[in-house]
């Protein structure tokens, strides 16, 4: 079979490394990909969102199977123009991504349907919103209604906090459009999950569950960024949570998208929170979590290739998931002043050095010159991860290995699954 991977981060490089290990696979592509990709099959300097060359690409070269990585070409309809070509693809349609997309539509179809979630209002007036955070309880948690690449949504501990927040969306723009609608809700406390599943638009298989973490620094501080670092399984949720979250999130939405006249069909990634008053969605995602992927990919034991096309075929009840039972940690390696400004094309030294058995997935680089020079070129540059018998072996390992790597200003959380072993 001929793969097409959408996406040039660390979860795509999770994706094609796991692919690549099929034995149903004979030519792998990644579009565009990046420095570690490229060891695995083919870059193709095509952007994700460049939906229409995709398509043009996968048509001519035979490709049996494009699998989708982030939300932009979901959110753009790649999905529907793939299939209206004759094309197969995994992932949901565009209507069924507004999952993601629009979390005024996530929050109106878990209301409407009974699917637990954080209280909440919706704002497209600044001076509404504005008026209601004056007497609205602190914390209060901020989201623009739109894509903002995991950057959104803020958890104000002061008015004034809020206050800023609100603006930056709303009147600066910070996210463009994303920003027209705000819905301002109340803040969960407790621990946070995520739970991926599969869908063909009415089976559903579960994944293996994974904490990622969001902010930039140690200890939960510092700004939101798209994910530090993740580990699977976590203590704390368990087959019975697991179970739960299947039959009071799971089953109902995917359940309640066939009867909006929107099957879903990929990957849904619910997150969740389980707070003192029960399980509650935090919100939703329509694709592979990142970096939660990179913890989660590693201990699957099936062919994904296998389980994807049941997807795509509508076969997922023919499927059944085997997982290895070893503790997964990821730990990100980001560009010093990451999440906000920060340079790049700085040369990555020490690869070669990891043991065997550790994942480097590949998110913000290229190579460069003739002997192929691995440098800097985004934000979060490499995923580290390790597998070990507990989550202690794994943790020592994932730290052991990322002290090799270097680039300048390099920075990463050092803390990541540290609660599992204490």
């Amino acid at each position: 079979m001929r793969i097409l991977v959408i996406g040039s981060g660390a979860r795509e490089h999770a994706l094609a490394w796991k692919i690549a290990q099929s034995s149903d696979v004979s030519q792998l592509y990644i579009a565009p990909g990046n420095g570690g990709t490229a060891t695995l099959g083919t870059n193709v300097q095509i952007k994700a969102t460049d939906i229409d060359n995709l398509a043009a690409f996968a048509k001519s070269n035979h490709v049996d199977l494009t699998v989708v990585g982030p939300e932009a070409p979901l959110v753009a309809g790649i999905v529907d123009l793939f299939k209206n070509k004759g094309l197969k693809i995994f992932g949901p349609s565009r209507e069924a991504a507004r999952l993601e997309s629009s979390k005024v539509y996530s929050k109106t179809i878990m209301q409407r349907y009974g699917i637990p979630c954080a209280a909440g209002t919706v704002y497209e007036s600044y001076i509404e919103a504005s008026k209601h955070l004056t007497s609205a309880p602190l914390p209060i948690v901020i989201k623009a209604d739109g894509l903002a690449a995991g950057k959104g949504v803020t958890v104000a501990q002061t008015k004034d906090e809020a206050q800023q927040a609100l603006k930056d969306i709303m009147v600066n723009k910070a996210f463009g459009d994303a920003g027209n609608r705000v819905i301002i809700e109340e803040c969960l406390t407790g621990r946070e999950v995520s739970l991926l599943a599969l869908s063909d638009g009415e089976e559903i298989a579960l994944l293996v569950p994974a904490c990622d973490y969001k902010r930039v620094f140690d200890g939960d501080l510092g700004p939101n960024t798209g994910g530090m670092g993740s580990y699977s399984p976590p203590a704390f949720f368990g087959p019975s949570e697991t179970n739960q979250a299947l039959n009071l999130v799971l089953r109902p939405v995917i359940a309640a998208m066939v009867k909006e006249g929107t099957p879903y069909e990929g990957v849904l990634y619910a997150g969740l929170m389980m707070t003192p008053n029960g399980m509650k969605v935090l919100e939703f995602n329509a694709r592979f979590g990142d970096p939660e992927t990179q913890a989660i990919v590693p201990r699957l034991k099936s062919d994904i290739i296998e389980v994807m096309m049941a997807v795509a075929d509508k076969r997922l009840n023919r499927i059944r998931l085997e997982w290895d039972d070893s503790a997964c940690v990821s730990v990100v390696m980001a560009s010093g002043g990451y999440p906000g400004n920060y340079r790049t094309g700085m040369p990555i030294s020490g690869l070669e050095k990891v043991d065997k058995d550790i994942q480097v997935f590949h998110a913000g680089t290229r190579t460069e010159g003739d002997n192929g020079t691995v440098i800097t070129d985004g934000g979060r540059v490499l995923t580290v991860t390790a597998s070990g018998k507990d989550m202690s072996e794994a943790r020592r390992k994932v730290y052991a290995n990322i002290e090799r790597i270097r680039f300048d200003r390099c920075h990463y959380r050092k803390d990541i699954a540290l609660r599992e072993v204490k």
